[in-house]
């Protein structure tokens, strides 16, 4: 079966009229990638600490541009292009946002996270809250985060593999999950995660060679005439600018206002956890120490915010001088079915235009791109299904070679999972703003949990229910169209009481009232589980000012760091680190607009605020190391 899909592979391969040097790039790529996973079989199938955290001795920069090119997906072009086309360049600011998160991560909470030495994020909740509830807490969010939220974001990722098949190479979608799959699934579970991170150095430069050379060609494709004529045309004027139009109140407020003044704190997704989670954790926990963990997620966020989008962004631009409507597009490939149809195919449809030789290498990049992700959810959902559900609730006596055996087992079902329900989804949008509602009003325990004592268990389990419950209710469509103005199926506007873009802040209050009630109506962790907390965390502030007192009265002494507590310097660096990545983004953006005088004022800017995040690093890293 496998023999007869790689002759089909290459067959339709051939219809691409790629040359030699194509195969050799995709082939050589392919290979090296085997190679590596076979290579470091032998050392991380050792344990399952190796398994999934290569021995806690990896190095900040492998990491981090491990972080990158985990998030580079071949759904993340499709993402930005669909958003592109149909609002704007400045419609990036639903993800933009998250850039806030990721600074918080990076001066606040990296330390902690490598402080706390636990195997899984997951593995904090008995650490933080103690009895059934934690445990309780840890197992179903095992699952589902895991298992159901994974492989909901993984097939995503295939959907967008499968989207690429059908424009680039004519692929049917069970042909290209197939070919997409095989590989990545069977590297990924003999290498664990060292094989992951490895071939992540390489994945990330191959991808990211593929998206400058792709977006250079076709900005420049004769269609195209070049970037004068590119950002002149009328298809493309109306979109470039990188903040919304303030007077138009929908578009300020989904775009700029909830973003910024809710989402970034407010809501769970992937690789943008409020206070960290997930695969950055991590990658986090894999660190050598707690300057490494530092050092990997401010790398990651500056690669990943301040310069990456613009590739994909040229390529959506130019998308709408070529393709400008959905028409266009299934003129252009008429074996794309309807269900797969939509703005985010333009990313694909464009490459097609690429001469041999480069044709190769995007090919390749995305192929990288895909590996990447889907290499990092499988290793990332079986770290959790072996360390927070099996071994907690199946096997407490489990071996390591067990555990290892299970790793590999879960990573191959997870793959599974996920080629499956790509078959049935439509488009990346629909999976971000869904994933993004469910988790409205649970982001701010995340954060509050390591420095408010008051917290416990309940108020998780309550906001993590309460969320769902109540986003799931707003979806229903006679309780949404009676509450919020929406748009019928025909495309006419539906008054409600409130406008649409007030659901999200709506799930976001009702859920945080919920959980606040839960949390004063419900008994506080015991003395001793908070007394081990934050002797181990040592996480300072007046929100543990009572946990102080009450071990002081106990003549337990729980405060072994005396140094000033250095949140407050974290969040002015977080600040600063803002403004530097948004600078630099928009520096970057002004001089592709030929915008010389404006390009220059925010690379001063860039400049200035560096300098002063160097010297306030310094301070931080003084303060706690």
């Amino acid at each position: 079966m496998f023999g007869l899909s790689i002759k089909l592979l290459f067959f339709e391969l051939y219809f691409m009229e790629l040359t030699g040097l194509d195969y050799s790039l995709i082939i050589g790529f392919f290979t090296i990638v085997l190679g590596i996973g076979i290579y470091v079989s032998k050392t991380s199938g050792k344990n399952s600490t190796e398994y999934f955290l290569s021995g806690r001795n990896m190095p900040w920069w492998i990491l981090g541009i491990s972080m990158v090119a985990t998030t580079f997906s071949t759904d993340t072009p499709n993402f930005v292009t669909n958003l592109v086309r149909e609002k704007g360049v400045s419609a990036n600011w639903e993800w933009w946002a998250f850039l806030i998160t990721g600074l918080l991560t990076v001066f606040v909470y990296a330390k902690l996270w490598r402080k706390s030495n636990v195997a899984t994020d997951l593995e904090f909740y008995e650490m933080r809250y103690g009895g059934k509830p934690a445990r309780f807490l840890r197992g179903f969010r095992s699952l589902y985060l895991g298992v159901i939220f994974n492989v909901l974001i993984m097939g995503g990722v295939t959907l967008a593999a499968i989207k690429i098949g059908g424009v680039m190479l004519g692929l049917q979608p069970w042909e290209t999950v197939v070919y997409a799959g095989v590989i990545t699934v069977v590297f990924s579970a003999i290498g664990g995660f060292k094989g992951v991170v490895y071939t992540d150095f390489l994945l990330f430069f191959v991808a990211m060679a593929g998206a400058v050379g792709a977006a250079y060609y076709c900005v420049n494709l004769p269609e195209v005439g070049g970037l004068g004529n590119l950002i002149t045309h009328e298809n493309v004027a109306n979109k470039l600018n990188i903040f919304p139009d303030f007077s138009d109140t929908e578009a300020l407020a989904t775009l700029i206002i909830i973003p910024l003044a809710v989402q970034w704190w407010s809501s769970w997704f992937p690789g943008a956890e409020p206070g960290g989670g997930g695969y950055i954790a991590q990658r986090m926990l894999a660190a050598k120490d707690e300057n490494h963990a530092i050092g990997a997620t401010f790398f990651f966020n500056i690669m990943h915010y301040a310069l990456r989008p613009w590739p994909w962004i040229l390529v959506a631009l130019a998308s709408l001088v070529v393709f400008p409507d959905l028409e266009s597009i299934r003129e252009a490939f008429p074996t794309i079915t309807d269900d797969k149809l939509g703005h985010d195919v333009a990313y694909s449809a464009m490459l097609t235009k690429l001469p041999s030789g480069l044709l190769g290498l995007v090919l390749a990049s995305l192929v990288a791109a895909y590996m990447s992700t889907i290499s990092t959810h499988l290793n990332w959902g079986s770290s959790y299904i072996v360390n927070d559900f099996y071994k907690q609730n199946i096997n407490k006596e489990a071996s390591e070679k067990e555990l290892v055996a299970v790793g590999r087992i879960s990573t191959v079902i997870l793959m599974v999972l996920s080629a499956g329900l790509a078959l049935f989804l439509q488009d990346a949008l629909q999976i971000f703003k869904f994933i993004i509602m469910f988790g409205a009003g649970t982001g701010l325990i995340f954060i509050l949990r390591w420095f408010w004592w008051r917290i416990n268990a309940w108020s998780e389990i309550s906001a993590m229910f309460s969320s769902g419950i109540i986003s799931l209710i707003f979806s229903i469509k006679s309780v949404e169209s009676f509450l919020f103005t929406t748009k019928d199926a025909s495309g006419n506007i539906v008054e409600g009481l409130l406008p649409g873009y007030a659901k999200f802040p709506i799930v976001v209050l009702l859920t945080t009232i919920i959980w606040l009630t839960v949390t004063f109506l419900t008994q506080p962790e015991t003395k001793e589980t908070l007394f081990n907390f934050y002797k181990k965390i040592q996480p300072g502030g007046p929100g543990w000012k009572k946990t102080i007192a009450d071990a002081n009265a106990d003549n337990i002494e729980i405060v072994t760091d005396t140094k000033p507590w250095n949140v407050p310097s974290g969040i002015l660096a977080m600040v600063v680190g803002i403004v530097f990545i948004y600078s630099t983004m928009f520096a970057t953006g002004n001089w592709i607009y030929g915008k010389t005088t404006l390009a220059m004022i925010l690379t001063g800017i860039v400049v200035i605020s560096g300098v002063i995040l160097i010297q306030l690093w310094k301070k931080i890293r003084a303060s706690v190391f």
